[in-house]
């Protein structure tokens, strides 16, 4: 059966992993879950994939939404990491341009803050030598009168220049599942809303399988495989957990939120990398008509699968803008969304709390339970070909496969298939132009080439059918991307569609509200809920629209 990832095939994908057996198991479908797929099922091997939420519900929708080169690490020495993630950008803006765009960044520097002239300049430039970032994207350092003229907005006391540098904007949530899109397309087998709850072992106490319950039908199966890993992210620990081997190493999560406003209320026209008055740094990045800053950096031992918004979060945020943008007068009523998240980073036992790594570490249990835990966003590419450098040895020797090495650094993922960055503006205004044959608006086109690369014609295709089903209070936009969502992408959910399918929650809340009633009346017709299903459902989108404005402790209940 030719694997497919769409609603109407889910529950058969599903019972079809009880059947044989697998080379590679993976629990978690984030970006790293996602990135271990598509570079194992390239290699030749034959991968199996589930996700306990829907995919990219934990950390891979909820980050900064950068491919970036970590600059921070440079003052924490750590090269490698700079060296390495930092030439990433690249490789993951090539293979996705639909989903990575270069974004200039502004770093201003003022008397008495974390980075001055020198060390900015030698930073930066020190920066493009390990990332081998190209010529026309290199640094260049401003002075303050330059700095004001790319960010007028931007604190004028003290202020003695900038820096200006290339990072990469992404859609976190749309790079995971259109990673997990060319898994699937390659022969990968995977499923969503299906959880991990129990290894089987051989008599050598080896894990030969695992026994995954479908959480939407509570139908339980076996599902047996040569070499499982565990890419869960900040549920590695809990996965460890249900295997009887640990090392001395334990996640401690951090917890981050963004804040989004209209461009209205916050008229940011230049992304900006900042100051706060306690010495951090944050982002704030204009995108679509609004402006997003973030990110707070919290411990956090609560709820890991629904971090939430707390008031002094929000404020921290808020304080922070009026110290970069004094002009700008934030208050918490004009914050328009917001998400959280949080980040699984690395601590050994025995060491002092403070003392905690970002970079990714891979752990081989007892059992052959491989874990991968840590990491960022952009090295998650280069994150699945260690593991399955790992996963490939193991196999090759044990089940005499004749494997191919990694194929990902040229490979792109779904949508992708342009010919390279420097095809893609051309290729978006031609499908904008194309679009209105569609019943579509040239604008419409545009938005939809742009979210969607070379799969745009799937969405027009579905646009055409629309014409004959005028009583569904939709258009055929909304109802393009619905549909393609539900066939092409396995949404179950109202949540999956408005959160990690078009992003629309955090960066347009009010189109969410305008087509909730229809987009779940639909759904329901697709679906064939009862009434106690789309009650639920409909709950749960109006619990996520709350939170999205609300802190958690500013709600009544």
């Amino acid at each position: 059966m030719k694997n497919t990832f769409s609603e109407n095939t889910r529950t058969e994908n599903f019972e079809q992993m009880s059947k044989g057996k697998y080379d590679l198991f993976i629990i978690g479908g984030g970006i790293t879950g996602a990135g271990i797929a598509l570079d194992a099922v390239t290699r030749g091997m034959k991968v199996a994939l589930v996700e306990m939420q829907d995919f990219a519900a934990g950390t891979s929708s909820r980050s900064t939404k950068l491919i970036h080169g970590g600059l921070r690490y440079l003052k924490q020495f750590e090269i490698n990491v700079v060296k390495e993630v930092g030439r990433e950008r690249a490789i993951v803006y090539e293979n996705g341009p639909h989903v990575t765009t270069p974004e200039w960044m502004l770093l201003p520097f003022h008397k008495g803050g974390t980075f001055g002239g020198f060390t900015t300049s030698i930073g930066l430039k020190l920066y493009d030598f390990l990332a081998q970032v190209k010529k026309t994207e290199r640094r260049t350092m401003l002075s303050a009168e330059e700095t004001l003229q790319k960010e007028p907005l931007i604190k004028k006391e003290g202020l003695k220049g900038g820096g200006y540098y290339v990072e990469y904007r992404t859609d976190d949530a749309r790079l995971t599942i259109e990673v997990m899109k060319a898994a699937i397309e390659n022969g990968a087998n995977v499923a969503n809303y299906a959880k991990a709850e129990q290894f089987i072992y051989d008599s050598h106490k080896k894990i030969i399988g695992v026994i995954v319950r479908d959480l939407l039908t509570n139908k339980e199966i076996e599902i047996h495989a040569a070499k499982f890993v565990n890419a869960a992210g900040p549920w590695v620990d809990q996965v460890r957990g249900i295997d009887y081997s640990k090392n001395n190493k334990q996640l401690r999560l951090t917890k981050g939120i963004h804040l989004v406003f209209d461009q209205s209320d916050f008229p940011l026209r230049q992304a900006v990398y900042f100051d706060t008055p306690d010495e951090r740094m944050i982002f704030a990045i204009p995108r679509d008509g609004k402006t997003y800053v973030g990110t707070t950096d919290t411990f956090y031992d609560k709820d890991t699968a629904h971090p939430k918004m707390l008031s002094s979060d929000r404020d921290y945020i808020i304080n922070a803008i009026g110290y970069m943008f004094p002009d700008v007068k934030i208050t918490k009523d004009v914050v328009e969304s917001s998400w959280a998240g949080v980040r699984p980073l690395i601590y050994e036992q025995g060491k002092d709390p403070s003392d905690i790594s970002r970079k990714d570490e891979i752990w081989e249990a007892d059992s052959g339970l491989i874990t991968i835990a840590g990491g960022k966003l952009t090295g998650y590419r280069k994150m699945a070909e260690n593991v399955v450098d790992i996963v490939a040895k193991e196999v090759s020797a044990t089940q005499q496969k004749n494997l191919k090495p990694c194929q990902t650094i040229h490979f792109p993922i779904s949508g992708g298939n342009l010919g390279g960055s420097s095809n893609y503006k051309s290729f978006i205004n031609k499908k904008a132009h194309e679009a209105i044959q569609f019943g579509l608006t040239e604008e419409e086109g545009y938005a939809l080439a742009s979210k969607y690369g070379t799969n745009v014609d799937y969405l027009f295709d579905y646009a055409m059918n629309y014409k004959e089903l005028v009583e569904d209070r939709l258009t055929p936009f909304v109802y393009a991307q619905l549909m393609y969502a539900i066939e092409k992408e396995m949404v179950l959910k109202p949540v999956d569609f408005f959160i990690r399918r078009t992003g629309a929650l955090f960066f347009n809340i009010n189109w969410v509200k305008r087509w909730k009633e229809p987009v779940l009346a639909k759904m329901e017709e697709v679906f064939g809920w009862d009434p106690e299903q789309t009650k639920e459902y409909t709950a749960e989108l109006e619990k996520e629209l709350k939170d999205a404005v609300v802190p958690i402790d500013e709600q009544v209940f």
